[in-house]
């Protein structure tokens, strides 16, 4: 992680698409509330001495983050809902600046890292099949519903769907005389989800391209449940270094349990739920995926379902996976499956 230094002069930036707010104490230790164009802040930081220059974590922070530490200055971004304490009185541009700048100087709240192209690029694959995957559901959504006002149900997920479809089409248009221009819609439908299909099969290929030539990649996708997606997405969004135990790493995908406590009892909660949720998500899946196709291979898989609901087991596996995750990158050794589960020799396939 870069260096959070609070000895130098700091620097507040509310971002936005065209202006920009700054706040920081001027030469005459006055605050400054003063705004500015995206064209003119560059040239506004390279003609100043080296800062500390705090912003949101939103659209664009990382590119600017690259921008500012290019000129010497350094950057520190604040994870939004930790600088939302800090708005005093009506929310707008000049006080989310002084927020910002207040809570760069609180040294409990830790700093997001900042990603490089290479990072945010996997993480834009990542988005965009997300986005493919709920049109492409969204779109077989309509075209079922369609059909089924004409008797015709079809079944579910995409390649049985694109399977059935040419036969329901063809039967749907001998039974009931449908006008043309409807079909025609139903064939564009029809060839949209294919198109959509095709889309997400060259995203996962080339994410699948680009986890074989990544060493770290390369080593996480050895332990069980974790594979392509899970492994591009998280080295491409998480620092695993700035953790400072396993333990921390998985409370911080939100895969530990919430606390409450007063007068010296602490009572734990369901899961915090906090943090990346795409990750999260993603270690959930791979965490079913070694509990439904692989539980009877491991001694401790099996006393945890036998005792617990399945998805309390689902999530102390998934939390599981993420301290595994730490420990094959922090520690630079390979997999172990001996290790992980020692009931067996050999490593689970999933």
């Amino acid at each position: 992680m870069h260096s959070t230094t609070t000895t130098l002069p700091i620097v507040a930036i509310d971002l936005a698409k065209n202006t920009f707010q700054l706040y920081y104490i001027g030469t005459d230790g006055k605050p400054v509330n003063r705004r500015i164009t995206r064209a003119r802040l560059l040239t506004f930081f390279a003609n100043r001495e080296r800062s500390l220059v705090a912003m949101e974590t939103c659209g664009g922070a990382h590119h600017w983050a690259r921008q500012l530490m290019a000129l010497g200055h350094e950057v520190k971004l604040l994870p939004a809902q930790h600088v939302k304490a800090f708005v005093q009185g009506d929310k707008t541009d000049a006080k989310d600046a002084q927020a910002i700048y207040v809570a760069a100087g609180q040294a409990h709240i830790h700093p997001v890292p900042v990603k490089s192209v290479h990072q945010q690029s996997l993480l834009m694959l990542h988005n965009q099949r997300a986005g493919l995957l709920k049109e492409r559901i969204a779109t077989s959504n309509r075209l079922r519903a369609c059909l089924l006002e004409f008797g015709i149900a079809l079944p579910e997920g995409a390649a049985k769907l694109l399977r059935a479809l040419p036969v329901a089409l063809a039967q749907v248009e001998d039974k009931e005389n449908l006008p043309t221009w409807l079909l025609q819609s139903m064939h564009h439908c029809m060839q949209h989800i294919a198109y959509l299909n095709e889309a997400i099969a060259e995203i996962e290929c080339t994410l699948k391209a680009i986890c074989t030539q990544d060493p770290a990649m390369h080593a996480i996708r050895q332990i069980p449940g974790i594979g392509t997606l899970t492994a591009t997405a998280l080295i491409a969004s998480v620092d695993i270094h700035s953790f400072e135990s396993a333990r921390q790493f998985a409370s911080s995908l939100g895969l530990a349990p919430r606390q409450t406590g007063t007068g010296g009892k602490t009572r734990q909660l369901g899961l915090s739920k906090r943090g990346n949720v795409h990750l999260r998500q993603l270690l959930m899946h791979g965490a079913r995926a070694v509990l439904t196709r692989c539980p009877h291979r491991c001694r401790w898989l099996i006393g945890l379902t036998a005792r617990r609901p399945r998805n309390v087991a689902v999530a102390a596996m998934a939390n599981k996976l993420a301290r595994t995750v730490w420990a094959v990158l922090v520690r630079g050794k390979p997999f172990e499956a001996s290790k992980w589960n020692p009931c067996e020799g050999t490593a689970l396939s999933v």
